[in-house]
């Protein structure tokens, strides 16, 4: 069965590139473009019995961060598996994501390739360090 992933990332061009090097994964990839979007997306998907396998957040957004998404998102559902993708690493918003819920912030340095790895090993049932 596919795996189902919901990204929340503001930047069509990160999407763009999380979308080209996630293809070979083979999985349904959906996306929204802000914290409430992302949170009203995730409570649709699980209506329609897509329940997300992953959420990758970015932190930074409009409206509402990644950290406050991931918040409401784990009210819906306390088991949802929060990744954070982000250049917002080892900063103030990486920690209050954590506090919410994130099971790990990935580092935006380690690109998308390191990205695509990480993602692969999550599913292979490899649990990545809080900090990439």
């Amino acid at each position: 069965m596919k795996k189902t992933m919901l990204v929340v990332e503001d930047e069509e061009p990160i999407q763009d590139l999380i979308r080209e090097y996630l293809n070979p994964l083979n999985m349904e990839i959906y996306f929204a473009s802000t914290g409430e979007a992302g949170v009203e997306l995730y409570k649709k998907l699980l209506k329609n019995g897509k329940r997300p396998d992953i959420v990758i957040m970015d932190l930074r957004l409009p409206g509402i961060d990644g950290a406050e998404a991931t918040k409401r998102i784990m009210k819906i559902d306390k088991d949802a598996r929060i990744y954070a993708f982000t250049a917002w690493f080892k900063t103030k918003l990486a920690q209050n994501a954590i506090k919410a819920g994130v099971k790990a912030v990935i580092g935006r340095y380690i690109g998308f390739d390191g990205f695509r790895d990480i993602v692969k090993n999550i599913f292979a049932g490899k649990v990545p360090p809080k900090n990439i």
